[in-house]
């Protein structure tokens, strides 16, 4: 089976601003090859573009029957999956467990649809590290990152945060080119 990394980072300047502007990037890697997207909207929530960036990567996939693994700094993304709201979310008619319905039920529909035919892992990484701190600094962010994700090698996780990085720099790109 093919195994693609998808990394991705969702930003929105002005988040709780009626007027703001959202950015998403995200980046796909299958073997040497990289492909980098980013793009982004007015008037939306860091939420949105965080399920955008990944929509896209998937969108993206030129074939199914992949194994991909999906890196994001957005627990509200990553806890979906890995503890499997999405489930009683459908089962529930899209309503919460309160009862309330689901904010961007139409992007999760959208994502649950390009799953399909994919086998995906998802993976949450701390947002905003920088490696030009030494290891001894980096560990205790690895040592959670393997808390919440399992096993994983250090150099690994280092090439992971870097991906999150420029995810984060893509995610920019609109909202700066549109300020």
């Amino acid at each position: 089976m093919k195994e693609v990394n998808i990394y991705t980072d969702g930003a929105c300047s002005g988040n709780q601003n009626e007027e703001n502007l959202g950015g998403w990037g995200c980046v796909l890697e299958y073997g040497e090859h990289t492909k980098e997207l980013c793009g982004g909207e007015a008037n939306t929530t860091n939420n949105r573009m965080e399920l955008t960036a990944l929509i896209e990567g998937l969108a993206a996939l030129k074939s199914r029957g992949l194994s991909v693994r999906c890196f994001s700094d957005s627990s509200y993304l990553i806890r979906c999956f890995q503890e499997k709201w999405y489930l009683n979310w459908q089962k529930n008619g899209w309503k919460t467990s309160q009862k309330k319905p689901v904010e961007n039920r139409d992007l999760w529909e959208r994502l649950l649809g390009l799953m399909e035919g994919q086998e995906l892992r998802f993976y949450l990484v701390k947002g905003h590290l920088n490696l030009g701190w030494p290891d001894e600094k980096l560990q205790p962010y690895y040592r959670d990152f393997q808390k919440h994700n399992g096993p994983f090698p250090f150099e690994g996780f280092k090439k992971v945060v870097a991906k999150n990085i420029r995810c984060d720099e893509l995610a920019n790109v609109f909202i700066n080119e549109h300020r």
